[in-house]
């Protein structure tokens, strides 16, 4: 029962398979493999018949579309024809159009055959004549027409009939194209030593038709590097018969680099539209490597004089011989140093604003050249110009006096700060002492010199050299003042006091010398050490703000494109660096504060909050009235507070006064927490501990614009406890119930706080599931 039978699933065993099999339990097990396969095929078959209707809608829906089909075809095979005859009419077209086409440039080419033969003939006709009538201009332009012709053509050509006559002529157009090049080159030479700038001029724009752009290009930059050589050589003589009253007279030597430079770039604006006009784009950068060559050699004239009239090398030597030396004998006076530095940075600036206008020049003349150029070509030309700049005498004359510039800058920073910390003082009611001020005026002078260098590598040197002298000389200065300390007001911080002094007293001996202010009466060390701590954080807000408009100058610097690639970055590292000395600054206010701190406020007010346990808080009713009516302890640790933070009001800045009356309101914290723990109390002296708390926290409040309730946390919640009238009262307020209030004291604090209170019993402390 299985395969034969419709064909729907093949039988997996054949009929000579089953014929074969004597075993009754494999027949058995073919009968019933035999049945399962039937069940298979009696469903697939029962589901075909259901799909019958389905089947004969779609046939019958087929055999009403067969007329249609038959009509579909017909229009089919006419369409295929029409496009048959069309593809032919359009081959046919398309040949013939070919045909025309190949007509017509071959009609193009014996026109041009043509015409390039009558050119021929018109140029050697045209060139005699405008040799003959010195009508060069014409005779170049004629030339410049028979150089531009097709070889090709006129090779073929002399292959033709006419063949001897092109030779002919062609003959005496190469000679005349030869006499015309001797003739221009003889004509702009006469004209140039005659200093015909108009001929020259004239002759200039002939060399280019000639096919002669690189010699065209050389002598004219000849003739200008002569007419700067001139210029320059009388502002050079100008200089030296300057009288040294004259108001420029300090900066002479830079307003001759100008004028050269101004000069040079007036001949570049110049002459810059006839090279573009008569030689193309890319041409520019010929003409200024030329005249860069004579700018270098009058650069080395005006600086060599510079340092032989201003005695520049024998300042810089007298300079690093003074750093090497601590001995003040042979030291050179700063402000001495003082024009000469600005000078070099004035003609640094002149010499960098030259650098980018040539730079920009030649890039927007390649750019132009360069647009339909490869990407080598462009990186090639990119290299010409960076060799140029880098590499020219300028460029490394101005490195070298920079050099020299950065060591003696160093120097009359070093010496002048030194000066300003030697005479510093203060006047009464003063905030800060006059270094302050003095110091930060030279530090800005010697950077804004630095920067009006125009040179990131000059302003970077100056500003990494500012940092180290902030950093190290002057922050010393800073820490050892606050390293004698706060006047001790008890016998033991005295001791410490004079330990401090003697230690200061000799290492003034060490470095030979004695300062007598080391003993001072104790009012003067005081307000020294509240000026010093002033002065610190001064110094901290005045380098942050040094560094904001640093950033702001040098953004605008290299905004105008001085600088390379890698300006900003240097920069950054630079200043990233004048942050972390702020910082350093800071960290030393703090630690000043810690000690004023520990040395003036923590002696008094320790006392003043161990008073509170004279104070008996196991009260009745009668003695809580008394204290209502006159306070046993917080009034009176109020006014000693309040007298002993107008001292320190009337010497600190706001901030400083501010960030030590956070360090005393933690000290009251911490302070009045241990002696509380040590008190016992009932529950109205639970309830008045809790006045005595709110009335100091208020006072707090109102001397500090620091937020207090935090630092009180732990106090306001020992407060709470101490004024549970049943043990189990705190369990309303902790763990689930707690709210929105964070508990800052551990279960063991609460269960101490709870043993403060006389009238609770520790049994029932210690049930308590906190």
């Amino acid at each position: 029962p299985g395969g034969e039978g419709g064909g729907l699933t093949a039988s997996a065993l054949s009929m000579e398979r089953i014929q074969s099999l004597t075993d009754l339990a494999d027949l058995e097990a073919a009968y019933s493999r035999l049945c399962e396969e039937e069940k298979v095929v009696q469903e697939e078959l029962d589901a075909l018949l259901e799909q019958q209707s389905t089947v004969e809608n779609k046939m019958v829906a087929l055999h009403r579309m067969g007329p249609n089909l038959q009509l579909i075809e017909g229009d089919a095979q006419q369409l295929a024809g029409m496009i048959t005859f069309t593809c032919n009419l359009a081959e046919n077209v398309s040949s013939k159009v070919r045909q025309l086409d190949l007509a017509k440039n071959r009609l193009y080419q014996a026109i041009q055959r043509a015409d390039d033969i009558l050119d021929l003939k018109f140029c050697m006709d045209g060139v005699q004549t405008a040799l003959r009538n010195e009508d060069y201009e014409q005779a170049a332009a004629h030339i410049h027409r028979y150089l531009s012709l097709d070889k090709s053509v006129i090779e073929l050509s002399r292959q033709g009939k006419e063949g001897g006559i092109i030779d002919a002529n062609l003959k005496l157009l190469q000679e005349a194209e030869q006499r015309l090049k001797t003739i221009v080159t003889e004509k702009f030479d006469t004209a140039m030593k005659q200093g015909d700038l108009p001929q020259v001029e004239r002759f200039f724009k002939i060399f280019p038709l000639l096919g002669l752009h690189e010699e065209g290009l050389s002598k004219f930059s000849e003739y200008l590097c002569k007419q700067v050589a001139n210029k320059a050589e009388e502002n050079l003589q100008l200089v030296m018969g300057t009288d040294m009253s004259d108001r420029r007279a300090a900066v002479i030597f830079a307003d001759t680099l100008t004028l050269l430079f101004e000069g040079i770039a007036r001949i570049v604006e110049t002459h810059q539209p006839i090279v573009e006009t008569y030689y193309g784009p890319g041409r520019l950068y010929t003409l200024i490597k030329h005249l860069q060559v004579e700018c270098d050699r009058q650069v080395e004239k005006v600086v060599d004089k510079f340092i032989k009239e201003r005695d520049y090398h024998r300042q810089f030597q007298q300079v690093q011989n003074s750093m090497m030396r601590s001995s003040s004998a042979e030291k050179i006076e700063p402000r001495e140093l003082d024009p000469i530095l600005t000078e070099v940075t004035l003609m640094n600036a002149r010499s960098e604003l030259y650098l980018r206008f040539i730079k920009r020049r030649i890039i927007s003349d390649f750019e132009v050249g360069d647009s339909m150029a490869s990407e080598e070509v462009k990186q090639e030309h990119q290299k010409y110009l960076d060799k140029l700049l880098n590499n020219c005498l300028l460029s490394r004359t101005m490195q070298e006096l920079i050099g020299y510039y950065i060591t003696m800058e160093e120097y009359f920073m070093r010496e002048t700060v030194n000066k300003a910390v030697a005479m510093d003082g203060y006047e009464k009611g003063q905030l800060t002492s006059s270094m302050v001020d003095d110091v930060f005026y030279i530090v800005k002078k010697c950077i804004g010199r630095a920067l009006s260098s125009s040179s990131i590598d000059c302003l970077c040197a100056m500003i990494n050299h500012s940092t180290t002298e902030l950093e190290s000389d002057f922050r010393e200065v800073l820490y050892n003042k606050l390293k004698q300390g706060f006047p001790a007001t008890t016998f033991q911080d005295f001791q410490r006091g004079v330990t401090s002094a003697v230690n200061i007293m000799h290492s003034s001996l060490q470095q030979g010398k004695f300062d007598t202010k080391g003993i001072e009466s104790t009012d003067e060390a005081k307000q020294s050490f509240l000026v010093t701590l002033n002065n610190v954080e001064v110094c901290s807000e005045n380098i942050m703000t040094l560094k904001k408009t640093l950033e702001s100058d040098c953004s605008k610097l290299l905004s105008q494109g001085f600088g390379g690639e890698q300006a900003q970055a240097k920069i950054d590292s630079c200043l990233s660096d004048m942050a972390a000395v702020s910082n350093k600054f800071r960290d030393l206010l703090q630690e000043g504060l810690n000690e004023l701190n520990s040395t003036a406020i923590k002696p008094q007010v320790k006392p003043w909050i161990n008073l509170f346990l004279s104070v008996s808080h196991n009260i009745e009713e009668e003695e809580f009235s008394d204290y209502e009516a006159n306070d046993p302890w917080v009034q009176q640790f109020i006014v000693n507070l309040e007298q002993q933070m107008t001292e320190f009001k009337a010497g600190l800045s706001p901030v400083i006064y501010d960030t030590l009356t956070g360090l005393m309101t933690s000290l009251i914290a911490i302070e009045l927490e241990k002696v509380l723990l040590k008190s016992t109390f009932s529950r109205l002296g639970g309830l008045q501990f809790d006045k005595e708390l709110r009335s100091l926290i208020a006072y707090l409040t109102t001397v500090t614009t620091w937020t207090i309730r935090d630092k009180f946390a732990r106090l306001s919640q020992m407060a709470t406890i101490l004024n549970l009238e049943r043990v189990t009262e705190i369990l309303d307020y902790w763990g689930p119930n707690s709210g929105p209030l964070t508990w800052r004291l551990t279960p063991a604090e609460v269960r101490q706080v709870l043993a403060l209170r006389i009238d609770f019993r520790s049994e029932d402390i210690k049930r308590l599931r906190l």
